[in-house]
């Protein structure tokens, strides 16, 4: 590979590791550049699960140090994660993400709606809203549909993470972002895992990459733990508007 596309791959990295870390959907950036150089789908997959799993696990670490975890959901979701994810990735060459792609983007539309519409959302905790059930809930909906879709297509499951604790468990996007983190490292082992196994992974390039991820991750975190909900908030709802224009390019382009 020429010099020039893995400088641009570094810089990739390093961006994504910072999207990743504050919100999620670092896959945005680093995906579509590895796949501007032309590898396969798969591999180029397979190569982002090796660099992500690094920067979300160097994110993870430094949340941890700031603010509470919620281990009640992240380390069962996280376990059950590295499993669903396996899944995922198993089936990506199975399953057309042209079946996937619409249904993503009508609950990211109605994401957007929401959180436009409702400015305190994420904000301030909501600690009524958690309940036995609604954990339950969480676990599953984490630890098994958003794991099973990082492996099959994945960008964006940091986000999802986010908005499912949001939502589910009346959190802040801070503590949901601490805990979206554990979990997103369990999908990417998962994935990274099978996606190794089956022979994808371009481990030189990936290692490179996984070095300027966790120095973006890491910046990242910092900021969303300086700044807060507020800045969280501004940075999903782009990220989330990037995540549409995406998949509806590769669905209509």
């Amino acid at each position: 590979m020429p010099l020039e596309q893995v400088l641009v791959l570094l810089v990739a990295a390093a961006g994504a590791g910072w999207v990743d870390a504050v919100v999620g959907g670092g896959g945005l950036l680093q995906l579509p550049a590895i796949l501007i150089t032309g590898m396969p789908t798969v591999e180029a997959m397979a190569t982002n699960k090796l660099s992500s799993v690094f920067g979300t696990t160097s994110a993870a670490v430094a949340y941890a140090r700031s603010t509470k975890v919620d281990r009640q959901v992240a380390i069962p979701g996280a376990g059950i994660a590295v499993l669903s994810a396996g899944l995922g990735a198993w089936a990506a060459a199975a399953i057309s993400a042209e079946v996937l792609r619409p249904a993503v983007m009508v609950v990211l539309l109605a994401v957007a709606a929401f959180v436009t519409l409702r400015p305190s959302f994420g904000s301030v905790p909501q600690p009524h809203l958690r309940t036995n059930t609604r954990v339950v809930a969480a676990v599953g909906v984490a630890g098994v549909g958003i794991a099973f879709y990082d492996g099959i297509m994945g960008p964006g499951t940091g986000t999802f993470l986010i908005i499912a604790f949001t939502t589910i468990l009346g959190v802040d996007f801070v503590s949901a972002s601490a805990s979206a983190k554990i979990i997103n490292i369990g999908t990417n082992v998962g994935a990274l895992v099978v996606f190794g196994l089956q022979g994808h992974v371009q481990w030189a390039l990936g290692l490179g990459m996984a070095v300027c991820n966790v120095a973006g991750a890491q910046v990242g975190a910092r900021m969303a733990l300086k700044r807060g909900g507020g800045f969280v908030r501004i940075v999903l709802l782009c990220v989330v508007a990037a995540l549409v224009v995406r998949l509806g390019w590769q669905q209509f382009a």
